[in-house]
């Protein structure tokens, strides 16, 4: 199968310097080797959720040249799909009803125990994935190898929540297989659940994509960006900046040009995955650089 790659924001605010660099590294990833590239939308967290959000991290995103190649999908529209795969796993013994709490867990370092330990009829139950005695090991383009023993590191862990939705681990996974993904291009901060997706694809019989972990955009405290840091939302009324320092931070060299159709075309047919740091990177300047707003 050909190369299909993918960016799945959550529309919790507006797309900034950390998302974009996200985004633009899965294109190029997907561009080089002459693939699709598919935005999906991870709207489950009605909580967190900004109104109109959404519609605008797709316009923002199509001001910097990256559009989806397919309709996007929205995962508040799939909850019957993702039921039908969490009565797979019940069926198969792989997931059970379970009630227990952080503070539940606590006793465990956090983990949970492989049963629920919560008191009878203490809340609406959620669903958790078994994962028994399994050690995940993959091979990330960008990371390099990679192990993790879940029952130790993780435990079991919820895969449908309390409140009735789906959680993100079993929705990214079903999604994937659906659209067909061969390539997961996204940043590190999700390099620990990689495992677990692994384990949920190998239960519902999916295939493995391949993995490659981009580095993280810090702040200048060392942590990730977030979103909620108005300063560092990218200026779709004036791409080109962000485009090019978000192709610096890549470690691929700023392409000239004074379009973004320009800038992306040079940049993608000089574009050297091999000069993708593997570390992750301060960029305290953002805040006061043209690039950003």
């Amino acid at each position: 199968m050909s190369h299909r790659g993918r960016f799945a924001p959550s529309p919790t605010g507006r797309l900034h310097f950390g998302s974009l660099v996200a985004a633009l590294g899965s294109w190029l990833s997907a561009r080089a080797a002459d693939g699709a590239w598919i935005v999906r939308m991870e709207d489950l967290d009605h909580e967190r959720e900004v109104p109109g959000a959404a519609d605008d991290i797709l316009r923002t995103l199509e001001a910097f040249g990256l559009a989806s190649d397919e309709p996007v999908m929205r995962q508040s529209q799939r909850t019957d799909v993702y039921a039908e795969a969490l009565a797979l796993l019940e069926r198969n013994g792989h997931a059970y009803r379970c009630s227990c709490s952080r503070s539940d867990l606590e006793p465990f370092g956090g983990l949970h125990p492989a049963t629920c330990v919560a008191a009878p009829d203490a809340r609406h139950p959620a669903w958790r994935l078994r994962v028994g005695n399994a050690r995940i090991a993959f091979d990330d383009a960008l990371q390099g190898p990679q192990a993790q023993e879940l029952a130790t590191e993780v435990g079991d862990f919820v895969v449908w929540r309390s409140d009735g939705a789906c959680a993100y681990q079993l929705a990214v996974v079903v999604d994937d297989a659906a659209q067909r993904i061969t390539d997961v291009v996204r940043g590190a901060d999700l390099l620990d659940s990689t495992p677990r997706q692994i384990l949920l694809q190998r239960m519902l019989g999916y295939p493995q994509p391949r993995h490659a972990h981009l580095p993280l955009v810090l702040g200048a405290d060392g942590r990730k960006l977030s979103k909620h840091e108005a300063a560092l939302a990218v200026d779709a009324a004036d791409p080109l900046p962000a485009l090019r320092a978000a192709l610096r931070f890549l470690g691929q060299r700023p392409a000239p040009g004074d379009s973004v159709d320009a800038v992306l075309d040079r940049a993608l047919r000089a574009f050297d995955p091999r000069a993708i740091p593997r570390a992750h990177e301060l960029f305290a300047a953002a805040r006061n650089d043209s690039a950003l707003r």
